[in-house]
């Protein structure tokens, strides 16, 4: 991997960035994003922690589904761009409607993965209401929740992955099937640092920024806006997600535009390590012959 091309297409990501019509619509998905993190946290107020946790961890996995469906456009919108070819988001969205219903289907097994851990971890807490020997039963039996809660973590990163992977695939392909999953997976295995590499310039600025955010909401909900019930909370939240998704709005802008870029790249290094290797196996057949 060489860093001026690594330089040159991040560049490239930055500046396409700030494009007036994919900002709108970046943003305007985030609310949509925003506003169902904050009804399902609303609806999480003063419930059972088993019911809160997965009002917590399920808005991700939908998310995540309107993330990749917004990912498509925003690769095939980054193309146009690339290319210097108009962009006409309509065209764009009515060429790309059929595969995006196909696209929100890709999220399903992580739900439906999430949606079964989740009703494992709700057996342990009914061993934990067993009068007389439930507390001592969910003592010895915690490591149980310990690897439900981690396999619903790793879950949520393997969406995160998926936004970053499979996104450009589609995008360029046109088509959602298996086989897709098995050409990601096989090309990261032979490619596994450079693409540990990319995913990581990609992901760093959005992390930041979301740390950020999240460390002054907080702070902000700290020092600043009164204990309430559910509903006055839950318009806080709303309130603060809007310049919350306003900020995030570029990095997420750049973490799709670096994704493509990334794919580009490792489709070219690719074709040239398969040039490389057709020629020195010809070489290899003229060796033969001329010993021969």
């Amino acid at each position: 991997m060489l860093y001026s091309e690594v330089e040159r297409i991040f560049n490239r990501s930055c500046k396409n960035t700030l494009s007036k019509k994919k900002f709108f619509f970046i943003f305007l998905t985030l609310i949509a994003c925003g506003v169902l993190i904050v009804f399902c946290r609303a609806l999480s107020f003063g419930a059972h922690s088993w019911v809160s946790l997965s009002l917590v961890f399920l808005p991700i996995f939908l998310c995540a589904g309107i993330l990749l469906a917004m990912g498509v456009l925003l690769n095939r919108i980054y193309y146009h761009e690339v290319k210097g070819q108009p962009i006409e988001l309509r065209k764009i969205f009515g060429q790309s409607l059929q595969l995006l219903v196909g696209v929100a289907y890709l999220t399903l097994p992580l739900i439906l993965g999430y949606i079964s851990l989740w009703t494992l971890l709700g057996v342990f807490y009914l061993i934990q209401e067993i009068p007389a020997i439930g507390g001592g039963v969910a003592v010895l039996f915690s490591f149980g929740p310990f690897l439900l809660v981690l396999g619903c973590l790793l879950l949520s990163i393997a969406s995160l992955l998926i936004l970053f992977f499979v996104t450009p695939y589609i995008a360029i392909k046109n088509s959602v099937k298996i086989q897709i999953a098995q050409q990601v997976i096989a090309a990261v295995k032979n490619n596994a640092l450079s693409y540990i590499l990319l995913f990581s310039i990609a992901l760093i600025p959005l992390l930041l920024c979301v740390g950020l955010l999240t460390l002054a909401a907080v702070m902000t909900g700290l020092s600043y806006l009164p204990q309430q019930q559910a509903i006055g909370t839950a318009m806080q939240w709303f309130f603060i997600m809007l310049p919350f998704c306003l900020v995030m709005t570029p990095f997420i802008s750049f973490f799709f535009n670096f994704s493509l870029e990334s794919y580009s790249y490792m489709q070219r290094k690719m074709k040239l390590v398969d040039c490389n290797t057709e020629q020195k196996e010809s070489t290899k057949e003229e060796v033969s012959c001329m010993l021969q």
